[in-house]
């Protein structure tokens, strides 16, 4: 009797009750449908300037840090007035020297004694004086810099007392009365197939903000291949420049799409060779390996076709999983959590 109970018992109870290979499954997205495009750069105003001294000099005042409000014409920084102030006198007595020469010769020439040439010739080196003068007015007006707009101080590079070059950014400074917009570098391949006004979701930390594409850049990178694409997206609170976010720009289909390719993640093919890729199929809980005619990648999606509308395809954890094995499909989260567990169970 105990050999026949152990007869009838001598199947594995664990073996009985192990569990199903656990999955990630997505179904296959409709080819006719517009494509995203994803994209990860920096938030910025779209009007900042940096801001500099057109001359030369030593800063003796700068009023203002990173992250102070502005407003229009508020004095940032000046510079020691000395070095431009001795310039403009010099060109002010050129000038002076220039008119009297003028007013000598023209007497002599009134009465004949000089020629025509020589006072064509004063009143050539009279225009030049004048200009130099204007220009060295010029140089001491620039020897305060003023804010062109009210906004925020993103950056300052220098500091009191030190000596600053014409043209040196001193600080810059992003207009508070323009649009917030996301710049990201975009494959210049799937850059042609975004349009001027294409809709986008921006991500920002935990914020997810609507935007649409106002700028998209004329020339690829040689280094990077890359074109910029410039995206205006809804104002919201706490959002600053520099900020990294990340855009989903909706796109056109690409060729592939057009011509009947459905799309799935890349992650669901499992081989590709010569227009032809598997991948395995979910049909009722099974995973069924099953062929289909490959069109290529597109960004982070395979261009497939031969699947029949919303068939669902293995994503993750398919490497475990057979034709014909009975699977169960669950969230990315708790597979990521399973194998975290199986990896602490081996140690």
């Amino acid at each position: 009797m105990a050999g026949l109970l152990a007869a009838c018992g001598g199947a594995d109870p664990e073996a009985a009750t192990a569990p199903l290979p656990a999955v990630e499954a997505v179904a296959v997205r409709d080819p006719s449908g517009a494509s995203q495009i994803t994209a990860t750069g920096a938030l910025a105003r779209q009007r900042e300037a940096q801001l500099s001294f057109r001359v030369p000099g030593v800063i003796t005042e700068l009023t203002v840090d990173e992250g102070d409000t502005v407003r229009a014409g508020q004095v940032i920084a000046r510079l020691d007035p000395t070095t431009v102030e001795a310039g403009r006198q010099r060109a002010q007595v050129e000038l002076d020297r220039a008119r009297r020469d003028l007013e000598r010769d023209q007497a002599l020439f009134d009465k004949g004694f000089v020629s025509r040439q020589r006072i064509d010739d004063r009143k050539s080196a009279l225009a030049a004086a004048e200009a130099a003068y204007a220009s060295a007015a010029f140089d001491r007006r620039w020897a305060t810099l003023t804010a062109p707009a009210a906004g925020v101080v993103l950056s300052r590079t220098m500091a009191a007392g030190q000596v600053v070059q014409a043209g040196q950014a001193v600080v810059t400074l992003a207009d508070a009365g323009s649009p917030l917009v996301l710049r990201a570098p975009v494959p210049d391949s799937q850059a042609a197939r975004i349009a001027m006004g294409a809709s986008a979701q921006v991500r920002v930390g935990d914020q997810t903000l609507p935007g649409r594409v106002i700028l998209i850049g004329g020339e690829s990178g040689a280094s990077t291949g890359t074109v910029d694409v410039e995206i205006e997206i809804a104002a919201a609170p706490g959002l600053r420049s520099g900020q990294v976010a990340t855009a989903s720009i909706g796109a056109a289909p690409s060729l592939g799409g057009e011509a009947g390719y459905a799309r799935a993640p890349a992650e669901a093919i499992q081989e590709a060779d010569n227009g032809r890729a598997f991948v395995l199929r979910l049909d009722n809980g099974v995973a069924r390996r099953t062929a289909v005619e490959f069109g290529g990648f597109d960004g982070d999606d395979a261009l497939i076709r031969g699947l029949p509308a919303g068939a669902r395809v293995i994503t993750a954890g398919g490497g475990f999983v057979g034709d014909g094995d009975k699977v169960q499909v669950v969230d990315p989260t708790a597979l990521v959590a399973q194998a975290q567990n199986a990896r602490g169970a081996a140690q």
